[in-house]
């Protein structure tokens, strides 16, 4: 790679990949919807801010009141769930969101990057032993990494033999038939 710099050309070598992570191994997953989940999750999240922080000022200079204690508590409260309930729903639908997947060969382990409650990115460290496919096909999982839901999309691995290896259908199918027989003959 050749830049230049004010007139001098600059020489640089790179030994790893742009897809190589030094702690995490090799990306082998990249989740197209990443920035709008932390776009919406944002504005959510200022716009639950700049609420809490608005409604005692109109409140005050609007004087706004019901007299009635049913209603002061209806309006409150429909208030109370724009403000707290959709920012902890959006956090519960996309906190299994992954942004990136990588995996180390060398020490068979995957590490998923999810964002946290507080927006900032959180890695998850697990073994291929470690996932478990839903028996029934989930909304927001596509696998459990030990005991966290994972939303992945199989058709955004550049390699599909590294979703393959994932969720282990890469490994030989076992079927024993003495146990099938046995199971035959209690019903």
């Amino acid at each position: 790679q050749v830049t230049s710099f004010q007139g001098v050309a600059v020489r640089s070598l790179c030994t790893s990949s742009p897809h190589e992570h030094p702690e995490h191994g090799r990306l082998v997953y990249k989740g197209n919807l990443a920035k709008a989940v932390l776009g919406v999750r944002f504005f959510s999240y200022s716009t639950s801010i700049f609420n809490l922080f608005m409604m005692p000022y109109i409140m005050l200079k609007t004087g706004i009141g019901f007299e009635s204690l049913f209603i002061q508590a209806a309006f409150y409260g429909l208030i109370g769930f724009f403000t707290f309930v959709t920012p902890v729903t959006l956090h519960v639908l996309t906190k299994g969101y992954v942004i990136r997947l990588y995996y180390k060969d060398e020490m068979d382990t995957y590490t998923a990057i999810t964002y946290n409650a507080i927006l900032a990115e959180k890695a998850t460290v697990f073994r291929q032993k470690d996932v478990k496919i839903p028996d029934i096909t989930k909304m927001f999982t596509t696998f459990y990494a030990k005991t966290k839901s994972m939303l992945v999309n199989p058709t955004l691995f550049p390699n599909p033999q590294d979703y393959n290896h994932l969720m282990g259908y890469d490994k030989s199918f076992y079927f024993n038939l003495e146990k099938e027989k046995e199971s035959d003959e209690r019903k």
